[in-house]
């Protein structure tokens, strides 16, 4: 009778195993959701848009952008982590993404409710100042600094963003006195740049490059470890006098827990296959970032990392959302 039993258990595994590769073989069957947990127009939205797509190309399936903004991402990412982990809702994350359990109580433990799946694009911010301000270089730039404390004024994109973290920790590195000021958002906060009203901020390629380019703003630096090719005569804030600064802003996708590995396996696979295509490589170039494929383990390792060292930063900056 045991034995039987033990067949039977055995035999049941195998019809499990097998429903499950032939699931993946026909995944996707219907539209997929990429849940943007930002507002449209950002860049995580428009990073999220063009992976979406792509796979909508490859797959023959509608992959449908959601958008549910709110908390840094937190809204978002909640509403996701509630969803059927059959890999027909998928979570866009980026830089944000390891930040959130340093900054918010959150009512889901983001390492148990998400598996990861793939990265597939990364890209510096530019540290830019209004022309106003009498500083062509980093260094120049924290003389000023130093000569007048608490005048010059940080613009960031709010409370835990890319931007605003970019920002503490050039704070933190170069023992800067300038204040950060907190916006809704990278709009309002390079708006308010471009006016004068702040004279420096950390911003997204995808807002600020037109106007380094028609002189409205002042590049002095980009945020990553190399040069990009849309600034190639900005330094990186390292080179500027800053070793070891790195601020890297980064897009990736995450599969609810649960989620059938072969059609986490399957969607891994698929992004990585577009994004490093000529077209992707294009489209990522024009937000300033470039692909940057990474597998399932080191995506995981990476997140976990990031996870450690914002929390970190966090921490030594004393930031809290009020």
């Amino acid at each position: 009778m045991f034995h039987h039993r033990r067949l039977s258990f055995a035999f049941a595994l195998i019809i499990a195993g097998i429903a499950t590769q032939a699931a993946a073989q026909s995944y996707p069957s219907r539209p997929v959701k990429l849940l943007v947990p930002f507002p449209p127009g950002g860049s995580n939205d428009v990073a999220g848009r063009i992976l979406a797509a792509a796979l909508t190309e490859t797959w023959g399936q509608s992959v449908v952008v959601e958008n549910r903004a709110g908390a840094g991402g937190v809204v978002g990412t909640e509403v996701a982590s509630k969803a059927t982990p059959d890999g027909y809702t998928l979570l866009l994350v980026s830089s944000a993404y390891p930040v959130s359990p340093a900054l918010y109580k959150l009512n889901y433990d983001q390492a148990k409710a998400f598996v990861p799946v793939a990265r597939f694009g990364a890209g510096p911010g530019v540290l830019s100042v209004n022309p106003k301000v009498p500083a062509k270089s980093v260094q120049d730039f924290l003389v000023l600094d130093k000569e007048k404390p608490g005048t010059l004024n940080f613009a960031s994109a709010g409370v835990g963003s890319f931007e605003h973290l970019a920002e503490a920790l050039f704070k933190l590195q170069t023992h800067g006195n300038f204040v950060i000021v907190q916006y809704k958002g990278g709009g309002p906060a390079l708006s308010d740049l471009l006016g004068g009203q702040v004279q420096a901020q950390i911003g997204s390629l995808i807002q600020t490059t037109t106007h380094i380019q028609s002189g409205e703003l002042r590049a002095l630096a980009v945020t990553g470890s190399k040069r990009i090719a849309a600034l190639p005569n900005v330094p990186t804030v390292a080179e500027s006098g800053v070793p070891g600064f790195e601020a890297t802003n980064w897009w990736g996708v995450v599969a609810i827990a649960g989620t059938p590995q072969p059609i986490v396996a399957k969607v891994h696979d698929d992004i990585d296959a577009v994004s490093t295509t000529p077209a992707m490589r294009q489209k990522l170039e024009s937000i300033g970032a470039e692909p940057a494929p990474m597998t399932i383990a080191e995506f995981g390792d990476f997140i976990a990392k990031e996870t450690v060292r914002w929390a970190q930063v966090v921490k030594d900056a004393h930031i809290s959302v009020e």
